[in-house]
């Protein structure tokens, strides 16, 4: 039965049952190969293209492919624990519905305006990353000059990355098929790509850039010390975050953003035919596969080029990416292939972090604690008012503000949702047993227990400036929370005027 005020819950009968409310019903149509395909999509990107060489030269020297591990550790003991629910609950909102089941509407919320940052700030992160990588494509098509940017006074307008972020929505918006369909063909292209890369990279790796595998902590690389350094290494009492142990550690947080993925696959769990075995196939399909990638290509980067060679103050200060390995061994060509393998590899990216963050928004709005209207769905089956709002949202901070370092910001708030939906599964375990589960998580209490200590110490190698940021975000959150999501609660309305439905989905005032 739902409690009252803050910690009512919605039972998971209510919720499968909301999933055939006309007007707001989505079409089932994705397998787990599509699911496998977006949670790949997602995952090979930004992190891949750009995120490992700057992680190395920064951080964790060569042992970044270490870092990925730990990472890769964390993220497969959460994985475990989205598989169980995904497979209960197969509606689509992934952790904020996984919360309102277990923890309560008001953890329910939070946890679905710290998705409504992650992915928003992600999606808009990455479509200025790829106009960037699209500036650099013209330049070999029509000559260097060319910008995907202009000024109009003070004020610089990126028309690449609204023009990305406008035909995606227009993609998602015809259906989630085409969509899988689109990002099927583009991460085939990247993945080769990526490949190429390792293969390529293997004839121009040097043992001798392997020594020292962890690097003596220093000042170097982007010096990252006061606020900017890891809350670990600050309370430990180191003096910075850069290289040594503290620096592989605050390495692993970071790399972490180039894993986030198999939560968004779990957002489409109600798009998806069976999604008692598609949704965790396509779970630990993905995510088995990146894994590997990411580890090859991480150890052929830093075989090719010193650590330093790779660093954001190196130089001229700008950052390093993967075509930067091959450029300083005389192999520009690789170079410019990579480029227009960022390019394709970041346009999948952005469509499938607007796919999350559309259906978490469409969940919330199915339940009343954002305007309900957000919630209907065209004749199509997509949440397209939904779509639209969220690539307006995106579409202006891409457009209209600068990029910053962000990915700090997307991964406390991931770290933040795996916590929860692993502690959900203890809760759930207990209070309803007897919920059939197409898959269990093996080891119960201890894989949960683990998968919540792994994400909680990768938050803690964070910077203290995310830490603060998160905060003030989540303040915001209750604000409105308070103001206007407790008072247009659906279930809220539902408590008082209709008796729960009961276990088992039958209606408790027919006889």
């Amino acid at each position: 039965m739902p409690g009252n005020g803050l910690w009512r819950t919605k039972s998971i009968e209510q919720s499968i049952q909301d999933t055939d409310e006309p007007g707001t019903r989505l079409r089932r149509n994705l397998s787990a190969w599509d699911l496998t395909v977006f949670g790949v999509a997602v995952v090979i990107g930004a992190g891949i293209f750009t995120l490992t060489a700057r992680t190395a030269g920064d951080y964790a020297g060569p042992s970044v492919s270490l870092a990925f591990v730990f990472a890769a550790i964390a993220c497969g003991l959460a994985a475990l624990c989205y598989a169980e629910f995904a497979s209960t609950v197969p509606v689509a909102g992934s952790a904020y519905t996984f919360s309102y089941a277990t923890f309560g509407e008001f953890v329910a919320w939070i946890i679905g305006w710290d998705l409504v940052l992650e992915l928003a700030v992600g999606a808009a992160a990455v479509a200025k990353g790829w106009s960037v990588y699209l500036e650099t494509v013209l330049g070999y098509i029509f000559g260097k000059g060319t910008k995907t940017t202009f000024e109009i006074g003070s004020l610089t307008i990126d028309w690449g990355a609204l023009v990305l972020v406008a035909v995606l929505a227009m993609v998602l918006a015809f259906g989630t098929k085409l969509s899988s369909r689109v990002s099927m063909v583009i991460t085939a292209i990247k993945v080769g790509i990526v490949l190429f890369v390792i293969v390529l990279g293997l004839f121009y790796i040097k043992g001798a850039n392997y020594s020292p595998y962890v690097p003596p902590a220093s000042t170097g690389g982007s010096g990252q010390s006061g606020v900017d350094q890891s809350l670990f290494s600050l309370i430990a009492g180191g003096a910075n975050s850069s290289f040594g142990w503290f620096g592989l550690l605050a390495a692993a947080s970071l790399v972490f953003f180039a894993f986030i993925g198999f939560d968004i696959v779990a957002t489409t769990a109600e798009e998806t035919k069976n999604p008692q075995r598609s949704v965790p196939r396509g779970i630990f399909g993905a995510l088995a596969i990146v894994t590997v990638l990411y580890v090859a290509v991480s150890l052929v980067v830093v075989g090719m080029v010193p650590y330093g060679d790779l660093a954001t103050a190196a130089g001229d200060g700008s950052h390093k990416t993967l075509a930067t390995a091959f450029a300083a061994n005389g192999v520009n060509w690789a170079a410019n292939i990579i480029s227009i393998g960022a390019l394709a590899g970041l346009t999948t990216v952005v469509m499938v972090l607007i796919l999350g963050q559309t259906r978490v928004l469409y969940a919330m709005s199915r339940d009343g604690l954002l305007p309900r209207s957000l919630a209907r769905t065209s004749e199509r089956g997509t949440p397209a008012r939904a779509t639209v709002l969220v690539a307006v949202m995106i579409g202006v901070a891409a457009t209209f503000f600068p990029a910053d370092k962000l990915e700090e910001m997307v991964n406390v708030g991931t770290l933040f949702a795996f916590i929860l939906v692993s502690a959900g599964v203890l809760v759930l375990r207990r209070t309803r047993p007897d919920l059939p589960r197409a898959f269990r998580v093996p080891g119960v209490p201890v894989v949960p227990i683990l998968a919540i200590l792994a994400c909680l110490w990768l938050m803690l190698n964070l910077t203290v400036l995310t830490w603060l940021r998160f905060l003030a975000w989540m303040v915001v959150g209750v604000v409105i929370y308070f103001t206007y999501s407790r008072r247009n609660s659906l279930l809220g309305k539902r408590g008082a005027t209709e008796p729960p439905l009961a276990v088992g989905g039958a209606d408790p005032t027919r006889p």
